[in-house]
């Protein structure tokens, strides 16, 4: 596997993302997009999240394709965004047809980024604005860090961020992965700066310093200040079923594990989204399916590290950045 030529989850073809954040908030949203409904499927590990329209990725639901996908910070407040997402995709006249009437159909997943250092003495909540913004923004080009979902992003060690990476397997299809990165554990290794994602790393990615050489016995976390989940997106190119989708999802949680200690916690609301654009058939179904699994965890889990390595600093920040660390 090697990268696609933007090594973000765009290398899939279709696909868009928009971000939009504020930096008094310290919070901000993410959308994917695409040029058409697209099938999805999600996988929830972790013990607290929060969600909108998850139920119907439900491989028995009726309603088999997306609009579009959301990644939020604000914790409960921040489901609004979809509600933003879904003006501006009507304007467009997308949405499920349903007699006359057009419904955009958009999933969505929030972090708890409300003790990041932001101003949330709101009056009305800033978020369906932040996510009609982040969707009238979407493009194939985005910037990752501090953006987005990830502006008020941190982990145990250093603030957390946007990420993304992709990869163009064997058989020709295309998977990306998009991530917020929030979580009650780190990406790095204990004090110092080396990833836990380090053995997938592709060149430098994230900074090229390799695996670490000793490995603490005890983890540290922020359970003294909560603010966590993780919250990613797959995608490919393979013509897949919600069924598939779903279990894409649910092997691309491999990657969160991989570079997050620890992951999945009763405190993370950690959640993967998986998407198809259906543009290239599945030649040989088993095998497919298991290079594609494959293939998402280890892009979702380059993109973790990404996402921390590309943060940058701010005022007010609760914990330092990777890159301010020597």
């Amino acid at each position: 596997m090697t990268p696609g030529a933007r090594n973000l989850i765009t290398d899939v073809a279709g696909l868009q993302v928009g971000n939009a954040q504020d930096a008094g908030l310290k919070s901000g949203v993410t959308v994917l997009t695409a040029d058409a409904p697209f099938v999805a499927g999600v996988a929830i590990m972790g013990g607290a999240p929060g969600t909108r329209e998850t139920d119907l990725l439900a491989p028995d639901k009726t309603v088999e394709q997306v609009d579009a996908l959301v990644l939020s910070g604000g914790s409960a407040f921040g489901l609004a965004a979809a509600d933003g997402v879904m003006t501006g995709l009507r304007a467009m006249g997308r949405g499920f047809a349903v007699g006359p009437h057009r419904v955009p159909i958009v999933p969505a997943a929030i972090l708890f980024d409300l003790m990041a250092g932001g101003d949330h003495g709101w009056q009305d909540t800033p978020y369906p604005t932040l996510g009609r913004t982040a969707l009238d923004t979407a493009s194939a080009d985005f910037n990752l860090g501090s953006i987005g979902a990830g502006t008020g992003c941190t982990t145990s060690t250093f603030k957390g961020g946007l990420g993304s990476a992709s990869a163009i397997l064997d058989n020709g299809h295309t998977v990306g992965a998009l991530v917020a990165v929030n979580a009650l554990g780190s990406a790095t290794v204990g004090d110092g700066r080396h990833f836990w994602a380090a053995p997938f790393e592709q060149g430098d990615e994230f900074g090229g310093l390799g695996p670490a050489r000793d490995f603490p016995q005890q983890h540290r976390t922020k359970l003294d200040a909560p603010r966590n989940t993780t919250i990613a997106i797959v995608a490919t190119d393979a013509a897949l079923t919600q069924a598939q989708c779903t279990r894409l999802a649910t092997a691309a949680h491999d990657g969160m594990a991989r570079a997050l200690v620890p992951a999945h916690t009763p405190m993370d609301g950690d959640l993967v989204f998986a998407a198809s654009t259906g543009d290239r058939a599945l030649t040989a179904p088993a095998g497919d399916m298991l290079a594609l699994g494959h293939a998402a965890a280890t892009c979702l889990a380059r993109a973790i590290a990404r996402g921390v390595h590309a943060a940058t600093p701010a005022p007010g920040d609760v914990c330092p950045c990777w890159a301010e660390r020597a």
